[in-house]
């Protein structure tokens, strides 16, 4: 049989007070009510020597608070590298002295009706309603019941919720920069995307904002996206399918693929053709999978911020729990996406070089 609780029973007990004097200092009221000091230390010496811990349940029926987060994820808890995202929200909970609650659906709609309804069962203070890769999402009903925040998602309909997502555009002109920085004006070709905006794997958010980016860096330095190759998904295989059937038109002087995944088919392709990284070609990707750090030359690219993304949505949402209804904008918030400078980039020859 376990041991059992103690209670603020016991804790009176030991102290020689009244269960009303016990409660009263542990919830941290004895000074306003003139509770002397020294009985003040008896209870809390009491409380110590006990172990005793507040009964939350008891706590959360009188203030109106369980102090928990559910966090509801399609696929994000089972992944390696999104598994930060789940890191970063816990942290930021502990922090606060919260429990964070975590489901996974599977992308099951039926499973993500239920995994909602037992967090509202529990009582939760707030909702994270987060997705592995950035997409837009139908939000169910049961989400808006308490305060929630969208964590790599967009809503397809209007929505008071906040959403919290990568910097993509951004990161896409830094990828752009990169090769800008190191002397590219010539022979910039996109793996993955482009040239086009509508040029985009189905669905793919990432996509598109990653291509704005990348369009409007090279554009605002006069220099031409000089051709593309879409990937209808972007894994390996894709990327040498691609690579190869570039190279087999083009010679290229640069690369930006837009994830790494498809940055290794890139390597790939190039070796097949007896091309060098980045003596030959210079490649810049996106998302810092770890491996881009495994890869030779190791991999230059813009990592997702997991880790940040899942703090700020924590962030988020203990901003949207203690403000009205009336408060609520569905502001969208960006977390930037920082370069991982490695070995894939170098300046081109010095016959390509401008001027």
């Amino acid at each position: 049989m376990s041991p059992r609780r103690v209670t603020m029973a016991d804790v009176a007990k030991a102290a020689g007070v009244s269960r009303t004097t016990a409660s009263l200092v542990l919830s941290g009221r004895g000074r306003e009510l003139r509770i002397s000091q020294d009985v003040e230390q008896r209870v809390l010496r009491a409380a110590h020597e006990l172990e005793y811990r507040p009964n939350i349940v008891s706590v959360g029926l009188r203030t109106g608070t369980t102090r928990t987060i559910g966090f509801v994820s399609d696929t994000v808890a089972t992944s390696r590298l999104a598994g930060d995202m789940i890191k970063g929200a816990l942290e930021a909970a502990r922090d606060r002295g919260f429990m964070l609650f975590i489901g996974e659906t599977e992308g099951d709609a039926e499973l993500e009706r239920l995994l909602l309804q037992a967090m509202h069962d529990r009582q939760v203070d707030g909702l994270v309603l987060a997705s592995m890769f950035t997409r837009t999402i139908e939000v169910p009903k049961a989400v808006t019941a308490v305060p929630a925040v969208l964590l790599n998602a967009l809503p397809k309909q209007p929505t008071p919720l906040p959403a919290v997502l990568p910097d993509e555009v951004e990161a896409g002109r830094r990828a752009a920069r990169v090769l800008l920085d190191a002397g590219h004006r010539d022979g910039v070709y996109l793996i993955g995307a482009g040239p086009g905006l509508h040029d985009v794997p189905s669905e793919s958010v990432a996509a598109v904002e990653r291509l704005v980016g990348i369009r409007e860096a090279l554009g605002a330095a006069g220099v031409e996206v000089a051709g593309a190759r879409i990937c209808p998904d972007w894994q390996p295989e894709y990327g040498l399918t691609a690579t190869r059937d570039l190279l087999g038109t083009a010679r290229p002087r640069a690369l930006i693929c837009f994830n790494d995944r498809i940055a290794m088919g890139a390597y790939q392709a190039l070796d097949d053709f007896g091309l060098r990284v980045p003596a030959d070609v210079s490649v810049v990707s996106f998302d810092d999978h770890p491996i881009a750090s495994w890869m030779r030359p190791q991999l230059t690219t813009v990592a997702l911020p997991h880790y940040e993304l899942g703090r700020k949505a924590v962030d988020v949402l203990f901003a949207e729990i203690g403000r009205s209804d009336t408060g609520r904008t569905g502001q969208v918030h960006r977390v930037p996406m920082p370069v991982r400078a490695r070995e894939s980039v170098t300046p081109p020859p010095a016959g390509d070089l401008p001027g």
